[in-house]
């Protein structure tokens, strides 16, 4: 194993820092912060698979995140009318969240948004070394996963 006096392992550390400064996975996407824009993404990729409506709970097991996380975003966007909420006739226990028309058109204007981010990597790259860099990157997921186990 390298030590971190190796010049490769200095390049790589400096990379990641360089990458983390750049604040690119907490910039606003189409005016909506990164965890707004998950849920309305969510939502929505759920809405096309026919599923108009979804508890919290199945957001955040979706997201990886707690339902009270979810909630307080859900308040957020309700407040902006972007989602609303209806009681499920059949668990009265059990509230359903949907996209409203303004919520659905957030949500397309956002992933395309973030879409648009990511086709100007692929141009700035080029399409071998983005397919390079997708494949090091699950890479380096795996890694840190395996290191987390």
């Amino acid at each position: 194993m390298a030590n971190i006096e190796s010049p490769t392992a200095k390049k790589l550390l400096h990379a990641f820092m360089q990458f983390r400064k750049t604040g690119w996975h907490d910039k606003k996407i189409a005016g909506y912060n990164p965890s707004e824009f998950k849920v309305l993404a969510t939502i929505e990729h759920g809405a096309n698979k026919h599923q108009t409506e979804m508890k919290v709970s199945e957001i955040s097991q979706q997201l990886k995140v707690t339902p009270p996380t979810v909630t307080q975003i859900i308040n957020t966007l309700e407040k902006d009318g972007l989602v609303e909420r209806t009681i499920d006739p059949n668990d009265r226990r059990a509230v359903k969240i949907k996209l409203t028309p303004k919520g659905l058109k957030a949500a397309q204007k956002a992933r395309e948004a973030f879409t648009e981010t990511f086709l100007g990597l692929i141009d700035y790259l080029g399409e071998e070394e983005s397919e390079q860099l997708a494949d090091l990157l699950s890479k380096v997921h795996q890694y840190f996963q395996q290191l987390n186990r």
